[in-house]
Formats: structure tokens, sequence, C-alpha cells
């Protein structure tokens, strides 16, 4: 991804006050003043706006027309990439990726829908903070990203930790939400995440919550780590480098194991959602994924927690990386749901 492009700093030009130097200059050369101090003026306003950079297309897979962007949300400069033109459809990624999660499918989706893929802060190209990360904060951190780009009635989707984020979204701001789809991870707080808990599929989860260890154990090793969960999904190498990428220093590795300390409070707060909800749910896992037999129990727990819409299926061929496993059928899904004409 190219480097965001900085300007020279532009400097205002000294505002000339005094009358008798205004009637020496005479007016051609104070109108010429004025304009360049117009332009300084709106110059230096806008290298204080968002940069916006185009991808690379040999490194993203991605054409000139989708870009690279920051917006300022919640006190953070959240990272996305953004492309294509209509109804607005939000990616959330999981463990250990970024919004490269979803380059594969992302230019299919945008011959129909305005796409955005995000970096969760601390990730990638976002901001990392020493706090923050429960999933209702960073679902805020995405309402506000769609606020600030003016987007109505996003549909989200969000895979593993994406997914947990995407419920808080569904539950904090339905009346923004025209559906949601949640890929291949437990809810916490909701029917089938304590059943999982004990699974050796959740060795890591522990592991990650325990204060300080992890950040100790992994920093320099990132690429040692994150290969275990590659060896689960249809990886590539560079798709591998890109993800160490998005977690090498110290700081964005603390911030995805804080998102894991934060299981219990996501729990806590998903628990007390009892209230009614009509936004359209679908929850899908892959069919070799040890999550596979929880979904229809997660959608019970849905339902007796006052979700009215719950659709659920499994996606043929795929573990827990669903998207790189199975893109196609994801996009399917992505746009069975999330054409304005399924609501």
């Amino acid at each position: 991804m190219n480097q965001r492009l900085r300007g020279p700093a532009v400097q205002e030009p000294r505002v000339i006050t005094q009358l008798s130097v205004n009637r020496r200059l005479g007016p051609p050369i104070f109108f010429l003043l004025s304009v360049v101090f117009v332009w300084g003026s709106w110059l230096a306003k806008a290298e204080a706006q968002e940069q916006i950079d185009p991808l690379d297309p040999p490194a993203t897979g991605l054409s000139k027309d989708f870009r690279s962007e920051t917006a300022t949300v919640n006190g953070i400069k959240l990272h996305y990439v953004r492309g294509g033109k209509g109804p607005a459809v939000i990616l959330i990624h999981g463990f250990p990726q970024d919004w490269f999660e979803y380059h594969a499918i992302m230019p299919r989706l945008a011959k129909k829908f305005t796409v955005i893929a995000i970096d969760l802060r601390g990730v990638g190209g976002s901001t990392t903070t020493t706090e923050g990360y429960d999933a209702a904060n960073m679902a805020q951190d995405v309402h506000q990203l769609a606020t600030a780009l003016k987007l109505e009635r996003v549909y989200i989707v969000g895979h593993d930790l994406g997914g947990q984020v995407t419920y808080a979204f569904v539950r904090l701001y339905p009346d923004a939400t025209r559906g949601a789809m949640i890929l291949d991870t437990p809810i916490p707080g909701i029917e089938g995440w304590d059943e999982i808990q004990g699974h050796p599929a959740m060795w890591h989860a522990r592991f990650m919550q325990v204060p300080g260890l992890p950040e100790k154990l992994v920093a320099g090793r990132q690429a040692d780590y994150f290969s275990y969960f590659f060896h689960f999904g249809k990886f590539t190498p560079s798709d591998e480098a890109h993800f160490v990428k998005a977690y090498a220093n110290p700081e964005q590795l603390h911030a995805v194991f804080e998102m894991y300390r934060a299981f219990p409070a996501n729990a806590q707060f998903n628990a007390a959602q009892r209230g009614r909800n009509d936004v359209p749910l679908f929850l899908a896992a892959g069919d070799g994924s040890p999550f596979a037999n929880l979904v229809p129990k997660m959608a019970e727990g849905l339902r007796a927690n006052g979700c009215t819409h719950v659709e659920n299926g499994l996606i043929r061929g795929a573990v827990h990386y669903v998207v790189e496993d199975q893109p196609e059928e994801v996009t399917d899904l992505i746009e069975r749901y999330a054409s304005p004409h399924s609501q």
C-alpha cells in the first residue's frame, strides 16, 4: 500500500493591515496578495483533512477505483479501504487479520455496493490505544465512521472478532442497520459461548487473556505464532506476510490481546441486551469449523434475547477462515442478504 502523501507545509502570508502600505502597493498587488492569502488558507485546511491514497493494485489485487482512507472517529484515526457504488456494506475482519481479509471479494461486491473494509482500532493503519477494545466501543468506532461518510442503513459483515463487533453494532444502532452477517464466531453472553470455552480450539483465547504474558512471548515471533492459525485456511505466503505486518509492533499486539481480554465485558454487555431487535441477522460457520455445531444454538440464543429475524447456515468446504476458503460462496451470501430487496 502506498504511503500517505504529505505536501509541504503552507504558511499563510502576513496580513498587511496598515492602510498606508495598502495604498503604496496599489490595487493589483493588493489583489494578488489577497488571492495568495485565500489560497494559502484553503491549502492549509486541505492539508489538515484526511489523506487519500490509491492502493497498489499488484499488492492488493484491487483496482485504482479503491482508495485507502482514514477518518477521525471516537478519538482515533480509523483506516479503511473503500470502493464501489450503491447501498453500503461494511466489512469487519477477525484475528489475525485486517481489512485485507476481504480483498478477494471486494471487487465483485463493489459492482453492487459501496464496500468499506476497515481496520479495527489498534490494527494495521488504525490508531493504537491503551484501552477501548471492548466490542461495544469498537462498534461505536464503526458507527461514527458510517456517520462521517454519510452512509445510511448500512449492512455489516463481521468475521471472528469482527462478528462480535457486528453484534454490538446491531444492538446499539438498530435504526442505522439494514442487516448483519456474523461469520464463524460464538458471541459472548449468548447461547453457545459457554459450551465452546473448554474446546481445544479455544486454547489461544485463554492464552491471550493472560495479562502481559502473550505480549512478551509473541513479540518478534508474530510470523511463527500466526502461522499456526494460517494453517487452518487457504492463505498465500503474501497474504500471511501482509497480516503479520498488520500486527508488527508491540502496541498492535497489545491491542489484539486486549480484544480477547474484553470478552467478559462483551459477555456482560450482550447478556443485558434483551429488548426486541428487528435487524435481520444471518449466522454462518464453515462446515469444518469447531463452531459449526453451535450455530443453531446461537441462533436460538439470539431469538431468546429478543432478535426477531435470525437465519443460519453452513458454508461448505470451509473451516474457520471462510472468506479465504470459499470466497465465491461468501460473496453469494453477502449479495443475497445485503441487497435492499432482501430486507
